[in-house]
């Protein structure tokens, strides 16, 4: 009997699943229960067999009673339901009892434990797998309400039941979804249709109306949910003409089944739906009767199974209790007949592909399978790296991104050590870091996801998400630069949490989701996207997601879910395929395949044909799943569905529903897919087994895996290493299917895993593992002939695995995730794959090499000037003629000196980077190598910081790869390196000629090649043999022939492949640090003699190579050769004196000079040298110069030995006249030079080598004057960061981005022929005397790890930028937008009350806060005051005149609180206060210019402040009395009102900070968010008094002006940073804005203050709360927005440990980019885009208001120069990008404010700080306002509303000027050029007005007279007294001095 339970449980299931191949319908439900009182299941051992398998049913339920839950559930109740799920039942009748829930009837009195009690039962359930069906009552009224009420007849039972039943659905309808009113109703059915006035009838008319009010109530109350009436069969026509059967979701029907009276079932089941109509029919209760089974008697069942199976049956579902019950009283039989009349045929196994491929391999010897096959995959091969969006973008919250399954997982702790995905590697930030990786690798294509949640974040189309959809546009695109091709998936697991809880891919509507996601990628990436895939391991969603629950969405349901879902992803694919099919291939032309995962499985005995046919099983389980489908014949593999059938017929319980494909279904899914991807990681051995009834695939597919524990393990439990698997595997899918469709095979996925711990770069396993497996997948191609197109290996690096977090490692490359940089690092294994990829497999290639050249008529390369000997020049002047430099540049003000230039170099122009042999190579004594002078001098103790040395250094003598692998990454052009001397020629001749170290530069310089990049080589870089020091090195002149061997070795060796070469890098400090001050090797300290000795060999010796090479290889090789000198600029201190200027122009001739005038000019040394060294050789006592004399033929042999101009720079000093002592002897005492830091730029961690921009581009022009206009290369550039600086190098990046400009500019501006630009260094490196405390490099290199790691810094990914934009072209956000405000703009300027008033104490004015404080000593510079400021007071019409000149429409000012109420209080009203703002208000409406005023500007009274101030909440009436004051006098003339201006500095700056009034500190972390309290309350009651009390009168706007400066993240490629600018703005703007706009400080503010408040032992936050009440009472109290902006800050989080302040809070620290423009105040930098993003912010955080700027400008100090340029740049460019937010963004900008309207007191600064657009000559006591050129330029602005487009010709507007101006107008521009300046006259270095200049001149002429007479008799003397010269040295440079 017992096999016969099975056959009719898996017919059952057939049943059902036949039953709801409607897609529309749920699926079929085998229903069992309910519960029963009297049942208490025996699960002791040895009884499982004998259990009852149900406990309810009619007899149960008569006999025991249904449970109620008046008792505690039954003992293992959870257990027994357990035995129900596996047994295949689905649903579970859960009967409530109103009697039980409300024991008095009343729904607010309910049993508590009643209701946790069925919630338990519920919640069990739904944890077993089961959903229950709840019955809400069966039929009649409950004693207790029938005793209050009577029964069913009285009017108030359908109330008092719709009243339990909303109970009942808000108890329990958060854990059920499928509801029952009344199950038995047909029980009042005792008359019909008789007497309509019998009791019966009425009885069951109100019953039925309270079901009606129940579904009503349902329906409102869920969607989605559904809901039913019981009845029996027989009732069903009687009772739907008296129901609304619209109201039901479907019929809960009771049956009885007597099988002796041979009714058909199937007839009276279509007589129940004739009546019911198109409603499904649920059979609630099946009752059984003569159907007792006799042995091979089954016909009477299988009649009833086939009656519910019939098609033409809308059959919900079967209750199965009397059925198994009524079957188990059977006796048990040997077999059953097959009850199935849709067997399938299982084909032969002996047929099958899979016995075909493992015929062929299981003959091979272990020694045949593991042979290495050297050989290449075929040209054209797509190699690639692989990653997933949740595993590695984080941004889990960013820019919109909905949630998704993998979120809600992590959140929920369900990964290792509960990590989460929120950061991951940050790649949703680092686009260029991850490329990088890529270009690196020399990767072909990358494979990632798209994140379906970052772009529709609710999973549908009608919510898309730009930003999201930017992203993945940014990493296509910046692929695609890289010649790298995307390969995207287009989902990888990471479902929207949305789409989830609609049932995920259990929902068919789901389909039609990813079709408009599908097609949303297609139409946005297609264009340059051309390989896609659908999705990657489905097979893991179904199995792990929806089957063993173990990965999100969590759901264990291995029978139906697992199933459904494959069912529903291979039609969501079929669909994507489609699409692209027919909407996008056409004209897009790419590919659409499908990702696949899959083991191979061989048998585990394999003589075995069980175990053989299991191993097919596995594959076809895991595999063929998803593949037979799609690439086969559109429908499960034959062999998967026999076996799902066979288990159907061996079980009682479903253990597999297998969903099936409509014919038209197969024909769509068949054939989709233009390629077959392939996943595959590990394989296994497998045997046969019998799975019994166990769901789940091994259970089902009577298999069992294995793996062989010889296989090498991973760090993951499943992943084994049997490379050989992938061969085989690949066989079979060209046998199994791509034979059939033939499509292309790509393996998309190949890695391991290694532990997260212990060795992470060392990966050894992983390369073995890659190279075992590579090589077997170029077997398959090689030997097996299968169409293999391309290898992706898992992953790119490391990330979020899911449930084991980051505790696996499948990354080629480590990301470090306790780093919040997230640094990647190649580890081993990256660079044997990159290895693979350049040789293209594992044929030993020999890179193809230029072959020598010819002749030397062949051309020179192109990437190289062509060689030729410059024509001698001149020699210098003293000082020389490039003095034009100083005079060109010297005198630029700031703003013209650090101006940004926007443009590109020339094409074709170098970019390189460098390193030196010693730096880098390490290998000190490898290979033969011998030791250099270096290698001498640090193995001596103290000689360098911390015992640092070369011997290892970075250790690129073996690490060649690691170096191949940065400069492919990087992009550069070109790689500047050196060669070891001694590596070469160990004892310095080729006589002792070393193979392997020239080996290692042929490997380096053909591996350069091969990428592209052009090897640029230094012959000698201070490392010289050792052994020549035994001829005392470079002061032996026998040196020249020496180096001349070695360098005729080189060029003969490597010169048909090096194109540059350079003899010798900064001979200056050979000869001087080397052999003058002796503090580097070789140690000489001889600073008289030794350096110039040394230099005047390095110079015949340059020389000599020279020659050499010109002579000998240049015709046939056709390079280029120079030699690299070293210069800092030399800035004079005074460039106004002339002997400062020749100090600094004997500076740059003692450097540069030195070296370079003899090769450019005219091969001798500069006469500044010769007469400064030969004078003081004489003054010394000495019988000749100690400089070198030159022999006529040297220097003929020197001059124009030198093809290039090769510079090396990094700094700027300052110079001076000194006269120098004579003793010792010495270079440096030779020079008469002082010489200072450049102490206005920034240091690095080398003293003495600031960062001075500007000096480069001096010194670039100095070299075209001086030497004839060369082409010139900047060999070296770079600076050095601390040994704590690693990765986020932004001192760095300054660097580049400020030198790097004034190259340019020396370029496009100056016409410097600069060719190319080389970067300082590759990497970090042992830096010379410095060892390795300080680095230089663009990658970070960890010396303390012997694997020497190479990280790329953030430098590294700026770098190429710049390269591959060749400059800096103009960005989008800095372009000029023409265009016009709309008509009605306000434009304004302002000023503040106790900025300009003056009159402190005139008139009965009181004391304010400001008066206080400036009279307080330290508290404003320059002991400033506001007694007389600009006199305002008394000059409103000289102010109202200057604002008619500027042509504004509104002029803001402030009231003097205390000029009107003197103590604060309306005590007393100052009447003459008021008459001057009478006065001023008037005069202001007289010129038709409109007054907006604001009523505080931070002068609170004195008195006031005696009491508290803002810190006492008194002061917030006190405030509204003051504003009814001034609107109750105003109101009627000004109609714009500002309550307070910038709150946050009255808050933090003055209370916080205390550097401003009242000037409190000691308070910071609590004083300054009471005082922005009460501000905002006092805020919002001047606001609700001036909207109750006048705006219906005066008709006024009124609004609060709010600060802020807008805030980037310092690094943008780290979410720390953003996050830390985020913050910034909303500890700024938002703490006054979010309460006025939004209601209440933001959540921000809230969170970080309350967390850190209670951390630090407080009882509460520190940030006061509102009352819901001032919530409401603050919320919207505005009009516009007003808003006041300067500037942008960078910021980065800064952690301030347990400090209490608002900085701290905050959390962040910020800086400025060195490239932004300064101001005179030290705080605003010019940065104009940071105005339109703020301004973007407030419309989107704010809810778009009118904004109103109400102040915006920049300040100057120093001299006074009415040409402000500067100010003029500024408003232009501010006001440009206004316009945009206006134009573009959609701001609704209303109006305008320059801040200010004369210079005034600057607050704490005083009169140092000035902002006005018209100058206050304090020296002047009537204080006259003078118009800047700003004035007019604003003017301008003002008259034409905006920016008139030039390319439409003259605007009227440009032609007025104001009065007194002569400023042509000019249309926006980045900044004024040089010829559109109007400049002051500078007169005698003092910046005057042409006027002043005028008399100074007359007064000069006369006095040159007198001075002209005196000179001509001075001459007169002179020559009389003059001598015969003392050398025929200081004749010349007399000579050259006059």
């Amino acid at each position: 009997m017992k096999s016969l339970c099975a056959v009719l449980s898996v017919l059952l299931l057939w049943c059902g699943a036949c039953s709801s191949l409607d897609e529309d319908q749920p699926d079929f439900m085998l229903l069992a229960g309910p519960l029963t009182n009297g049942f208490r299941p025996d699960f002791s051992a040895g009884s499982t067999a004998a259990l009852p398998l149900f406990s309810g049913g009619p007899a149960a339920e008569a006999k025991f009673g249904t449970f109620g839950c008046d008792t505690p559930l039954p003992e293992r109740s959870r257990d027994y339901f357990q035995y129900l799920r596996f047994r295949g039942v689905t649903h579970f009748k859960v009967v409530l009892s109103w009697s039980h829930l409300l024991p008095t009837g009343d729904s607010g009195q309910p049993s508590r434990d009643t209701v946790e009690c069925y919630r338990t039962l519920l919640v069990q359930l739904a944890e077993e797998g089961l959903k229950p069906l709840v019955v809400l009552h069966r039929s009649a009224v409950p004693e207790a309400l029938r005793a209050r009420h009577g029964d069913w007849e009285s009017q108030v039972l359908p109330d008092l039941f719709e009243r339990y039943a909303q109970f009942a659905f808000s108890a329990f309808g958060d854990l059920a979804d499928c509801w029952v009113t009344f199950s038995h109703i047909g029980e009042l059915v005792e008359t019909w249709p008789g007497d309509t006035a019998s009791a019966p009838h009425r009885a069951l008319q109100n019953a039925l109306l309270a079901h009606e009010k129940a579904c009503r109530l349902y329906h409102h109350l869920f969607a989605g949910g559904r809901i039913s009436l019981g009845m029996q069969a027989e009732d069903v026509s009687l009772l739907s003409q008296t129901t609304n059967m619209a109201l039901v979701d479907f019929l809960s029907v009771e049956l009885r089944r007597d099988c002796s009276e041979g009714a058909s079932l199937e007839k009276e089941l279509r007589a129940v739906q004739a009546t019911s109509g198109p409603l499904p029919v649920l059979i609630y209760q099946l009752q059984i009767q003569g159907c007792a089974t006799e042995q091979n008697n089954y016909k009477p069942l299988i009649s009833l199974l086939q009656a519910l199976k019939s098609p033409d049956q809308k059959i919900l579902g079967c209750d199965i209790v009397e059925l198994f019950n009524h079957l188990s009283m059977g006796n048990s039989v040997e077999s059953a007949p097959d009850a199935s009349d849709a067997a399938v045929k299982v084909p032969s196994l002996a047929s099958s592909a899979y016995q075909r491929v493992w015929e062929k391999f299981s003959k091979e010897t272990e020694a045949d399978r593991d042979r290495f096959l050297t050989a290449s995959f075929p040209e054209g091969f797509a190699w690639g790296a692989s990653s997933e969006s949740f595993k590695v973008e984080g941004g889990w919250a960013e820019h919109g991104k909905g949630e998704t399954i993998w979120d809600r997982f992590a959140h929920g702790g369900h990964a290792f050590a509960n990590q989460t995905a929120d950061l991951a590697c940050d790649s949703y930030n680092k686009v260029d870091y991850d490329v990088y990786l890529l270009r690196g690798l020399f990767a072909k294509t990358y494979q990632f996801s798209i994140s379906w949640a970052r772009i529709f974040p609710s999973g549908h189309r009608g919510s898309p998400n730009e930003m999201g959809a930017l992203y993945y546009d940014k990493l296509i695109d910046t692929l695609i630069q890289s010649n790298i091709q995307p390969v995207v998936t287009l989902h990888h697991w990471d479902l929207p949490q949305v789409l989830q809880d609609y049932g995920g891919w259990m929902n068919s509507s789901i389909i039609e989701a990813f079709k408009d996601f599908a097609d949303f990628c297609f139409s946005r990436y297609g264009d340059r996207v051309k390989t896609w895939n659908t999705f990657s391991s489905p097979w893991v969603v179904s199995h792990a997601g929806y089957g063993t629950g173990v990965y999100p969405p969590g759901i264990k349901d291995p029978v139906v879910d697992s199933y459904q879902a494959t069912h529903i992803m291979l039609k969501s694919h079929a669909e994507a395929w489609h699409v692209y099919n027919d909407k996008y291939r056409q004209l897009q032309g790419g590919k659409v395949g499908i990702a696949l995962n899959s083991e191979w499985a061989e048998p585990l005995t394999p003589s075995s044909p069980e175990a053989m046919a299991a191993s097919e099983r596995y594959l076809q389980f895991m595999l063929g799943w998803f593949a037979h489908p799609i690439f086969v014949d559109g429908d499960y593999p034959p062999l998967l569905k026999s076996q799902v059938e066979a288990k159907r017929k061996e079980c009682l319980a479903e253990v597999a529903r297998l969903p099936t494909f409509t014919e038209a279904e197969k024909g769509r899914v068949r054939g989709t897919a233009d390629f077959f991807g392939l996943n595959h990681y590990t394989s296994r051995l497998v045997n046969a087994t019998a799975g019994g009834c166990v769901p789940g695939p091994a259970g089902v597919g009577d298999f069992t895996p294995h793996v062989d524990p010889a296989w090498p393990p991973t760090a993951s439990g499943w992943i084994y290493s049997a490379p050989w698997g992938i061969r085989r595997l690949l066989s079979f899918i060209a046998a199994e299917y791509t034979s059939i469709t033939k499509v292309p095979i790509y393996v998309t996925g190949n890695g391991m895993p290694t532990r997260y711990n212990g060795e992470v770069l060392n990966d050894a396993e992983r390369v073995l593992y890659l190279r075992g497996y590579i090589n077997e997948a170029l077997k398959a191609i090689q030997l097996d002939g299968v169409d293999l197109r391309g290898f992706t290996a898992q992953s790119l690096m490391d990330g979020f695995e899911g449930p084991q977090g980051y505790s696996e490692r499948f990354g080629l490359h480590y990301v470090d995730f306790g780093n919040p940089d997230r640094p990647r690092t190649p580890k081993e294994s990256a660079h044997f794959y990159s290895g693979v990829i350049t040789r293209n497999g594992f044929a030993d290639v020999e890179v193809r090499v230029p072959s020598p050249r010819g002749s030397a008529s062949d051309p020179a390369p192109a990437a190289w000037p062509q060689a030729k000997k410059p024509s001698g020049l001149l020699p210098s002047e003293v000082p020389s003629a490039a003095k034009v430099v100083w005079e060109k540049f010297s005198y630029q003000s700031k703003f013209e000196r650090k101006l940004y230039h926007y443009g590109t170099f020339p094409e074709g122009f170098s970019w390189g980077v460098s390193s030196s042999a010693y730096q880098v190579e390490g290998g000190w004594n490898a290979d033969g190598k011998g030791p250099s002078i270096w290698d001498e001098f640090t193995h001596k103790p103290g000689s360098i910081p911390n015992g640092g040395n070369g011997d290892v250094a970075c250790d690129s003598y073996h690490r060649l790869e690691e170096d191949l692998y940065m400069l492919r990454a990087l992009g550069v052009k070109s790689y500047r390196f050196s060669l070891s001397w001694s590596r070469m020629f160990p004892n310095g001749s080729k006589a002792s000629l070393n193979q392997k170290g020239v080996d290692y530069y042929n490997r380096l310089i053909n591996g350069l090649l091969a990428h592209g990049i052009t090897p640029m080589v230094t012959l000698y870089h201070w490392d010289l043999p050792q052994a020549l020091m035994s001829i005392n090195g470079w002061q032996n002149t026998s040196m020249i022939d020496v180096l001349d061997e070695f360098c005729d070795f080189c060029f003969a060796t490597f010169g048909n492949r090096v194109k540059f070469w350079v003899t010798f890098n900064e001979p200056y400090t050979i000869a001087w640090s080397g052999y003058g001050l002796g503090n580097m090797p070789p140690n000489v300290k001889k600073p008289g003699n030794a350096p110039y000795q040394v230099a005047h060999n390095l110079l015949k010796a340059h020389a000599r190579v020279y020659h050499t090479y010109d002579e000998k290889y240049r015709p046939a090789q056709g390079g280029v050769i120079s030699i690299s000198l070293n210069a800092d600029w030399a800035e004079p201190k005074d460039v106004n004196v002339l002997r400062e200027v020749a100090a600094a122009d004997r500076a740059m001739q003692f450097q540069l000079g030195w070296f370079a005038h003899p090769i450019f000019k005219n091969g001798d040394y500069p006469d500044a040298m010769r007469w400064m060294v030969g004078n003081k050789s004489e003054l010394q006592g000495l019988p000749e110069s100690r400089l070198p004399v030159f022999t006529e033929r040297e220097k003929a042999y020197i001059q124009g030995t030198a093809d290039v101009f090769c510079i090396n720079a990094y700094t700027t000093t300052v110079v001076h006249h000194v006269t120098s002592r004579l003793s010792p002897e010495s270079y440096d005492y030779d020079r008469d030079l002082g010489m200072a830091e450049e102490s206005d730029s920034p240091s690095t961690a080398i003293k003495e080598q600031r960062a001075v921009a500007w000096g480069l581009r001096r010194l670039l022009n100095w070299i075209k004057e001086e030497y004839g206009d060369p082409e010139i290369y900047v060999t070296e550039n770079g600076v050095a960061t601390d040994i704590q600086t690693t990765v986020d190098d932004t001192d760095r990046i300054f660097f580049l981005k400020t030198y790097i400009d004034e190259a340019l500019k020396a370029q496009n501006l100056d016409a410097v022929k600069l060719r190319g630009y080389v970067a300082s260094s590759l990497m970090d490196s042992f830096e010379w005397l410095h060892g390795y405390t300080v680095g230089f490099g663009l990658h970070h290199v960890d010396f303390k790890h012997p694997m020497r790691p190479r990280t790329p810094k953030r430098s590294a990914h700026y770098y190429y930028q710049i390269m591959r934009d060749n400059g800096f072209p103009l960005p989008e956000e800095e372009k000029p937008l023409y265009g016009h405000f709309r008509k009605d703009f306000a434009w304004s300027t302002a000023t503040a009350a106790y900025q300009i008033e003056g009159g402190w104490r005139a008139d009965g004015k009181g004391l304010s806060i400001w008066d206080k404080f400036a009279h307080t000593p330290l508290r404003v510079g320059n002991d400033d005051t506001g007694d007389v400021a600009c006199d305002s007071y008394n000059k409103v019409e000289e102010d109202v005149a200057i604002l008619k000149k500027l042509r504004v429409s509104h002029y803001r000012f402030s009231i003097s609180w205390p000029r009107v109420l003197p103590d604060g209080t309306t005590k007393t009203i100052n009447e003459a206060g008021l008459n001057y703002y009478h006065r001023l208000v008037d005069a202001l409406l007289a010129a038709n210019i409109q007054p907006q005023v604001t009523l505080y500007h931070w002068d609170l009274p004195q008195a006031l402040q005696d009491v508290g101030g803002w810190e006492n909440d008194t002061i917030v009436q006190r405030f509204a009395d003051y504003a009814d004051v001034i609107f109750s006098h105003l109101g009627d003339k000004v109609k714009f009102w500002i309550t307070i201006n910038e709150p946050y500095n009255v808050a933090n700056i003055g209370h916080g900070y205390g550097s401003a009034a009242p000037g409190i500190s000691f308070r910071p972390g609590t004083l300054p968010y009471i005082v922005g309290h009460n501000l905002l309350k006092a805020h919002a009651e001047a606001w609700h008094l001036y909207n109750e009390k006048y705006r219906a009168k005066q008709r006024g706007i009124i609004s609060i002006t709010i600060n802020s400066d807008w805030a980037e993240p310092r690094n943008p490629y780290k979410q720390e940073d953003i996050d830390a600018a985020h913050r910034v703005v909303q500890f700024y703007i938002g703490w006054f804005a979010h309460p006025v706009f939004n209601g209440d400080y933001n959540d921000v503010m809230k969170t970080i203050i309350r967390e850190r408040s209670l951390a630090a032992g407080l009882p509460k936050s520190r940030l006061p709360e509102f009352t819901p009440y001032e919530v409401q009472r603050i919320k919207g109290t505005y009009d516009y927005f007003g808003f006041n902006h300067y500037t942008t800050v960078l910021a980065f989080k800064l952690d301030y440990k347990n400090l209490q302040h608002y900085d701290a809070d905050r959390g962040a620290g910020t800086i400025a980019d060195r490239s932004w423009l300064d101001s005179g105040s030290s705080w605003l930098k010019v940065t104009p885009p940071g105005f339109r993003k703020i301004l973007k912010f407030i419309k989107d955080e704010y809810g778009d208001p009118p904004v109103y700027i109400t102040e915006n400008g920049i300040s100057e100090r120093g001299l006074v120069n009415l040409n402000d340029a500067h100010r003029i740049h500024y408003y232009e460019n501010y006001i440009n990008q206004a316009l945009k937010a206006n134009v573009l963004d959609g701001v609704d900008i209303r109006g305008y404010t320059a801040w200010s309207l004369m210079d005034n007191l600057e607050w704490a600064t005083g009169f140092a700080e000035r902002f006005g657009l018209f100058y206050v000559n304090h020296s002047d006591p009537t204080l006259p306002r003078v118009a800047k050129q700003s004035a007019a330029r604003y003017a301008t602005i003002i008259t034409c509303n905006g920016f008139p487009d030039p390319a439409q010709g003259p605007h009227e507007c440009l032609a007025p000027e104001p009065e007194g101006t002569t400023t042509p107008s000019r249309s926006p521009s980045p900044s004024p050029a040089p010829s559109e300046r109007v400049q002051s006259v500078r007169f005698l270095g003092l910046d005057m007005s042409p006027q002043d200049s005028e008399v100074a001149l007359y007064i000069l002429f006369s006095l040159s007279i007198v001075i002209t007479i005196a000179m001509v008799f001075m001459v007169y003397q002179y020559r009389k007294a003059s001598r015969k010269p003392k050398s025929r040295t200081e004749n010349i440079s007399l000579e050259k001095r006059f």
